[in-house]
Order: C-alpha cells, then sequence, then structure tokens
C-alpha cells in the first residue's frame, strides 16, 4: 500500500486542485481525503509514505507520440529502455509509432510488442501503421490490427500522398472507431529535411523544408476529415499557418471534436536558431522554425487549438548525431524534459496554467485513445505522477535512461523535475 501525503493533487478531470492525501495499492487509488487526514499509524506497517509537502500529484502523463525502436533498430532503443525513459519523465502511458523493421503493418508484430510492453513497469500500447509497409499504396487490414491490439493507425515517418488513399483510411477508420495520426511533409516543398527552408537552412547553405510542405497537407487533411468523420491527430505542429488551419476546423465545432492536433515541447521552445548552435541535434521533423512560428503554437496551445502536447520521442545513436548534417537523421529525444519544459516555456512565463498543462500532457491524450488513464479518482487506475513544480535544475547526460542522448537539452536549465512515478499503484520511478 501506498500513502501520498500532504500534497497538491491536480486532476484536470473532476477540476480538483487542492491539498489532499492518496491512498493507493496494486489495485487502485482506494481513498482520495484532505490533506493531512490519513495518518500513517492507521495503516499496515509495510505501507510506503512518499511526503508531498510542497509537491505535486497529476495524472501520470500520457503521450501518444513515442518511437521505441523495436523491432528492427534496436541499438538505438527498444521497448525496455523506452519504458525507463518514459517513466523517469513521469508518463505512465505511451503509444509507439508503427514505423519499426519490419513495420507494425501485421497482428505478429503487434501482437509482440504488446508482449513487450507488459514486461515493463508501464502501460506500452502499439499503432499499427495505415498503408502496407508505409508504401503508402495499399491500407492495412484495420480490422486484424484493431483486433490484434493496435490502439490506433499511423504511418508517422512517412505522409501519405495519395489523396484518394487518405481518404479511403478516414472512411475505413471511421467504420472501425479508430484514431487515424498524421505525419504532414509534403516531399515536393523539401530539400533537405529537417532543416527549415529560412535563415537556418541559408546559414548551412541548404535547401531546406519549406513551410508549405505541412500547411498543404494540413489543409487536405482537414477538409477530408470533415468530409468522412474521421477521429484524426495532426502530429507535431511546426507552422503559423497549419495552427490557424486546425482552428478555423474546430471552431463552433458543437458535434464534439474529430480533429486533435499536438505540439511537441521542442517545437514551442526552440527555434531555428537552435540549428545554428546544436547542429544535428536540433534536426528534426518537421523542422524548427521562426519565433513567430513557435509563438503561434503557443497561442494554439492556449486557446486550445492544440490540444496534446506529445514528445515524439525519437532516439538515434551518437554516431548517426554525429555525421554531416544533411546525413545524419531527424529526431530528438524527450521523454526526460518534456514536463520541465512545459512548465519552463509554458507554465512560468504565464502562457498556460499548471492544470491545463496536465490535462494536454494527460487527460486530453488519453481521451484520443480511449486509454483508461489520465485522471485520478477513487476507484480508478493508480497511475500518478509526483513533481516539484518549483525546482530548478539541470539536465545531465548521466541522467539519460535512453540508449540515445540526442537531444539539445542536456546542459540546459530547467524548472520542474519529475519525484518518483506511480503505474499501477508500483513505484516505477523514483528520484532520489
Amino acid at each position: 500500500m501506498l500513502l501520498i501525503k500532504n500534497i497538491r493533487l491536480i486532476d484536470p478531470a473532476s477540476g480538483r486542485d487542492e491539498n489532499t492525501d492518496i491512498l493507493a495499492d496494486e489495485t487502485g487509488v482506494i481513498k482520495l481525503s484532505p490533506g493531512g487526514s490519513i495518518e500513517p499509524g492507521d495503516l499496515d506497517e509495510d505501507t510506503l509514505m512518499i511526503d508531498g509537502t510542497d509537491l505535486v500529484a497529476c495524472p501520470g502523463l500520457v503521450d501518444v507520440h513515442v518511437h521505441f525502436r523495436d523491432p528492427g533498430f534496436e541499438y538505438k532503443e527498444d521497448i525496455e529502455t523506452g519504458a525507463l525513459a518514459a517513466a523517469a519523465g513521469g508518463f505512465t502511458s505511451v503509444v509507439c509509432m508503427a514505423n519499426t523493421k519490419p513495420a507494425a503493418d501485421c497482428p505478429e508484430v503487434i501482437g509482440e510488442n504488446i508482449k513487450k510492453g507488459e514486461k515493463t513497469g508501464i502501460h506500452v500500447y502499439q499503432a499499427a501503421t495505415v498503408t502496407k509497409g508505409m508504401q503508402g499504396k495499399e491500407l492495412t487490414d484495420f480490422d486484424a490490427l484493431k483486433k490484434a491490439g493496435a490502439c490506433g493507425f499511423t504511418d508517422d515517418g512517412v505522409p501519405i500522398l495519395d489523396a484518394a488513399l487518405a481518404k479511403a483510411a478516414m472512411e475505413e477508420a471511421a467504420r472501425h472507431g479508430a484514431v487515424l495520426s498524421f505525419h504532414e511533409e509534403d516531399p515536393a516543398y523539401i530539400e533537405n529535411n529537417g532543416i527549415n527552408r529560412g535563415s537556418a537552412s541559408r546559414a548551412l547553405g541548404i535547401g531546406g523544408s519549406g513551410r508549405e510542405a505541412e500547411i498543404s497537407m494540413i489543409e487536405r487533411d482537414v477538409a477530408l476529415a470533415k468530409e468522412t468523420g474521421a477521429v484524426i491527430n495532426i502530429q507535431h505542429i511546426s507552422t503559423a499557418e497549419g495552427v490557424d488551419l486546425i482552428r478555423k476546423a474546430v471552431e463552433g465545432d458543437e458535434s464534439g471534436r474529430k480533429i486533435h492536433a499536438e505540439a511537441t515541447p521542442h517545437h514551442f521552445t526552440l527555434t531555428e536558431e537552435a540549428v545554428k548552435t546544436y547542429g544535428s541535434l536540433a534536426k528534426m521533423n518537421p523542422p524548427l522554425r521562426t519565433e513567430e512560428d513557435r509563438m503561434a503554437i503557443i497561442a494554439g496551445l492556449k486557446d486550445d487549438t492544440i490540444d496534446i502536447i506529445a514528445t515524439d520521442h525519437a532516439p538515434h545513436s551518437e554516431e548517426e548525431k554525429a555525421r554531416e548534417i544533411t546525413q545524419a537523421p531527424s529526431g530528438i529525444t524527450g521523454l526526460q524534459t518534456s514536463l520541465a519544459l512545459g512548465i519552463s516555456s509554458l507554465v512560468k512565463p504565464g502562457h498556460l496554467t499548471l492544470p491545463r498543462l496536465i490535462e494536454k500532457m494527460s487527460l486530453n491524450p488519453a481521451k484520443l485513445y480511449g486509454l483508461d488513464a489520465g485522471c485520478i479518482r477513487e476507484g480508478g487506475p493508480a497511475d500518478i505522477t509526483v513533481f516539484d513544480p518549483d525546482e530548478e535544475w539541470v539536465f545531465e547526460r548521466d541522467m539519460v535512461k535512453s540508449k540515445s542522448a540526442n537531444t539539445p537539452f542536456i546542459g540546459m536549465s530547467l524548472t520542474g523535475r519529475v519525484k518518483a512515478t506511480i503505474c499501477g499503484g508500483v513505484i516505477v520511478y523514483y528520484e532520489q
């Protein structure tokens, strides 16, 4: 049994934000009482206690966009090490992307990854591909993949260029009550992806990725979603125009929101200027763009145009990232810095309150995928993140739990630190 005593409980689902004692075990949350009302002496002698003074408890964080590279690229990450990084970042539920090798386009890969996830201390879910082999030519068997345990469908990493196929995928997803997540980058507007076409690309003397690559595909897919009634998630928005397209699509929609959008911590924290300092460590798809784009993403988070924060945790080896920037792969790790970047870049400057940040990192992503997560209630799962919202700390290389450390945030001073992660009533991470 576990007692978290005298802690500020923030639960966006119920609107609770008050000093609370939380009693839980492996069966779930047993009791929520006013702070100081549960005495350790009244409980079993083997009850563990966490002193929550000056700390916050919130629903276990949920990340609907991670790459654990398993199977096929386990030298970068595997499900076990990815789960360790997630727990250290306060995440109790994650959704793995499908661009593995072989791709997660068959029940066998889905089933095997779910089994691997069950051996970790957190909830690991697996998305399936939309198209066979992520080739953008033929749809996968949505029915078989969903029965195998796929929680949603995405060709993340590769855009679906065929509009007719994208529409067919949405129609199929709508029939199955499934979520589709879209990577929106049209290669027709890209030369040397991962770097914004602007000051960064000019400084490097390369073509870069034009903003039209994202804008054109968001425009297409928002229109198709409205036509088909599909539930879609526009991944890792990077442009002001993309944010505005989502805003217009969801304004005045009283039928229940079906078009969702996510922002990454790196896109609301950094700009293309970071490429000049960090090189390939600041290279990702879609790329970091301008300060105007960064502020537009923040505005989208403020007015709920963007309802989800997701890391796009994308580990690569040190050798790969050391290549010439045009040859280095795109992507950065993000699980261990996500909450701190949200507090540092959104809460401290006054863009979001702490409860609204937590809503976008727990409740909203859980609701998108229909997960039993994202809230703390009596009788509900004991998935809880405990953190100090005011602690200033530096993310050091030796803190990295992932196999990879390809992130520009190593060495940066951050605010807000995870102290404990509890999943299924068990402490899966504890910061000494």
